[in-house]
C-alpha cells in the first residue's frame, strides 16, 4: 500500500482527483514548494499563496479562479490554453458531482489544516463595477469604455494593421495550409479577406452609402471607402475609437468619403438623402442586450433602404448569455449572446429577410491564436501600458476565448439580410459565387 502524500500539493492533488474520478489534469506546485500530479508534459499550476485557495473556498467556480489568476496568486507554467483544455476535457467526461456530507466535512478539515479558511479576499481592483439599469445609454457607454477605452496603444500592440477586433476569415485552415504555416498568410491578410467578404455580401458599389454600426477602430469603413469607393459612416460610443479613426482618415486623405460619429446606435437618424444603401454591424450586437435587441433590429430596418442589405457578424452561446463570470467581470460587462437562430429571428422580426448564414466558428480560434502570440511577443509593452494584472486579464481572456470556439462552446456567424422592395424583389444574386470566388486577390485602391 502506497503512503499517502501529506504535502500541501499532495493533499490538493488528492482532492482534485476525487472530484475528477481519480484523474488530475495538471501538475500542482504549492506555496511550500511541494509538487504533485502528472509528471509528463502537463502544464504546472503554481499556487503562490493560500489566498488563491481562499478565493476558491468563497467562490468555487470560474470567478474564484479568475480573480486568483488576475491577482497573480495562481500562475501556470506551460501552455495556459492546454491546461484549460485538459480541465474542460475532464469536466465533459465526468461532470463534478456535489460532494456528500462526509466529503464536505473531510474537505473542510483539510482546508483548516492548510490555513485556507479566512475572510473573503477583496476582488482585484481591475474588476468592472457598473451602476444603473442595464443597457441604458449611460451604462452602455460605461461598459464599452471599460474594455475599449483602455488605450489605443494596447489594441495596436495586439491587433493587425487593420485594427480589426473581430473574427477574421481564413481562406485555408492554418493547420493544413502550407502558406499559413510558413507565415506568408497572416492574420492581417485574413482580416482583409473578412472585410472584402463583407463588402461583397453587401454588394457594395462605388458611390453607395454604407453605415457601420459599432465601427470599432474603423477597419470596415476605411476598407470599404478605399477599395469599393463607397461613402462610409461609422458610429461608436468609444471616444478613443473615434479619435483613432479620425487620425487614420486624415492620414489617408479619406475625409470626403469617411465619417465617424460618437453616437449611440439608437440615436442614428435617417440621412437627408434617405436610408443607407447597406449596413454592417460586426460583433457589436453582443453589447446590445436582450431587452434592447428589438430596438437594435428595428433601427437597422429603419436605416436601410428597400433593396439594401444588412450584414451582422455575431457571436452565439447556447446557455451562458454573458459568456461566463470572467468575461462579465473583466472583459465585456453586460454582453449578451444567444443561439444563432434566436438572433436571426429577432433581426428578421421588423421585416428584414434572412438570405444567408455562414458559420466561421473555427476562424475565431485561429484569429485568437494570432492575437495571443502577439501578446506574448509584446508582453512587456502591454504590461507597461495597462499593468501586469491587465496583461494577465488579456492572457486568460485569449487562452480561454480561443478554446470556447475550438471546442464548440461558442460560435460566430455572418448573417446576411435584405430589406425587400415593396413588390418583394430582393436584388440578391442567384448564387454565392460572387462572394467567394477570387477572394484574396489584390484589389486596386480607388
Amino acid at each position: 500500500m502506497s503512503t499517502p502524500d501529506r504535502t500541501v500539493a499532495g493533499r490538493l492533488a488528492g482532492l482534485v482527483g476525487e472530484v475528477f474520478g481519480g484523474r488530475v489534469p495538471v501538475r500542482i506546485r504549492a506555496w511550500d514548494g511541494s509538487e504533485a500530479g502528472p509528471a509528463d508534459d502537463a502544464p504546472v499550476v503554481v499556487l503562490r499563496s493560500r489566498t488563491a485557495l481562499r478565493r476558491l473556498l468563497w467562490d468555487p467556480n470560474e470567478l474564484g479562479l479568475a480573480r486568483a489568476y488576475v491577482a497573480g496568486e495562481i500562475d501556470v507554467e506551460g501552455d495556459l490554453a492546454e491546461g484549460l483544455s485538459r480541465v474542460w476535457s475532464l469536466v465533459r467526461e465526468r461532470p463534478p458531482a456535489l460532494p456528500g456530507v462526509r466529503d464536505q466535512l473531510r474537505w473542510a478539515r483539510t482546508a483548516v489544516r492548510l490555513g485556507i479558511v479566512g475572510r473573503r479576499p477583496a476582488a482585484p481592483p481591475e474588476e468592472a463595477v457598473l451602476s444603473g439599469e442595464k443597457h441604458t445609454t449611460d451604462r452602455d457607454s460605461d461598459a464599452i469604455s471599460y474594455h475599449y477605452d483602455q488605450s489605443n496603444d494596447v489594441y495596436q500592440a495586439l491587433l493587425d494593421e487593420h485594427m480589426a477586433y473581430s473574427c477574421a476569415y481564413f481562406r485555408e485552415d492554418p493547420a493544413t495550409d502550407p502558406g499559413a504555416a510558413d507565415g506568408s498568410y497572416t492574420v492581417t491578410e485574413a482580416q482583409r479577406d473578412k472585410l472584402e467578404l463583407v463588402c461583397r455580401k453587401l454588394g457594395l458599389q462605388p458611390g453607395m452609402r454604407l453605415l457601420d454600426v459599432g465601427c470599432g477602430w474603423g477597419s470596415m469603413i476605411v476598407y470599404a471607402a478605399q477599395h469599393h469607393g463607397v461613402h462610409a459612416t461609422g458610429v461608436t460610443i468609444s471616444a478613443q475609437q473615434r479619435d483613432h479613426i479620425e487620425k487614420v482618415v486624415a492620414e489617408r486623405g479619406l475625409a470626403d468619403r469617411v465619417t465617424v460619429r460618437l453616437q449611440d446606435y439608437r440615436d442614428v437618424p435617417v440621412p437627408v438623402e434617405g436610408p443607407y444603401d447597406a449596413i454592417s454591424s460586426i460583433e457589436m450586437s453582443e453589447h446590445v442586450g436582450q431587452e434592447q435587441y428589438p430596438v437594435y433590429a428595428a433601427t437597422l430596418h429603419r436605416l436601410v433602404r428597400p433593396g439594401g442589405r444588412v450584414l451582422v457578424q455575431a457571436m452565439s452561446h447556447p446557455s451562458a448569455p454573458g459568456g461566463g463570470a470572467f468575461i462579465e467581470r473583466y472583459v465585456a460587462p453586460d454582453m449578451h449572446m444567444r443561439p444563432t437562430w434566436q438572433t436571426a429571428e429577432m433581426l428578421a422580426a421588423p421585416g428584414l429577410e434572412l438570405r444567408d448564414v455562414e458559420s466561421i466558428r473555427e476562424h475565431y480560434d485561429w484569429t485568437v491564436r494570432a492575437w495571443a502570440q502577439r501578446l506574448e511577443e509584446r508582453w512587456d509593452e502591454v504590461a507597461g501600458l495597462i499593468g501586469t494584472a491587465g496583461a494577465r486579464i488579456w492572457r486568460l481572456y485569449l487562452a480561454g476565448g480561443g478554446l470556447t470556439f475550438a471546442e464548440n462552446r461558442m460560435g460566430v456567424d455572418q448573417l446576411l439580410f435584405v430589406k425587400p422592395r415593396p413588390d418583394g424583389r430582393s436584388g440578391m444574386p442567384a448564387t454565392r459565387s460572387a462572394w467567394h470566388e477570387g477572394l484574396g486577390a489584390p484589389r486596386r485602391a480607388s
